[in-house]
């Protein structure tokens, strides 16, 4: 439930209380009320989050090394704008997960996707990538991929309504 906008270390900051869930036996809901707010968070305190999950994950894996090296290539025209661009984050020196691929409306069918994809596919490669993954909707490049070699690995119906999504990969090597 909204309470009120409150300042936190001079941000403004949604607050929020826990609402008592009767179904639930294991949380002691009076508790959560005395003892715990809930806010929504700023970007720094997502990096705060986000550094706490990669120490405990760290430290489950036994890993060392950098996280995540994250690798984005654009094109650009004879004038300099962007046509098209892809986004990768290669983690934990074996997985590349690719959270972006877009091509202008009017650049598509000239192979500038393929050249993006082949591109970050070299750099997964050099850097002894094992697995790639990617999601993408029913409505946007699911056959561009399978074209590529990438496999269905998973649909989730009905997101957005009347739609899916596929979780797609390709095991390299």
């Amino acid at each position: 439930m909204f309470l009120e906008d409150i300042e936190v270390n001079g941000k403004i900051q949604k607050r929020f209380e826990f609402l008592e869930d009767k179904s639930s036996k294991k949380i002691h809901t009076d508790a959560l009320k005395s003892d715990y707010k809930l806010f929504e968070a700023t970007s720094d305190e997502v990096e705060i989050l986000e550094d706490k999950l990669d120490k405990f994950n760290l430290e489950q894996l036994s890993f060392i090394g950098d996280m995540e090296i994250k690798k984005n290539y654009l094109i650009k025209n004879k004038t300099g704008d962007i046509v098209a661009g892809i986004r990768g984050c290669f983690y934990l020196e074996e997985c590349l997960f690719i959270s972006m691929l877009f091509i202008d409306e009017d650049k598509k069918k000239q192979g500038l996707g393929s050249i993006l994809l082949q591109t970050i596919e070299e750099q997964a490669i050099s850097m002894k990538i094992r697995l790639i993954h990617l999601d993408t909707f029913d409505f946007q490049a699911k056959d561009f991929y399978i074209k590529h070699g990438y496999e269905v690995f998973g649909v989730l119906d009905g997101c957005p309504k009347g739609h899916k999504r596929y979780y797609m990969k390709k095991v390299l090597g």
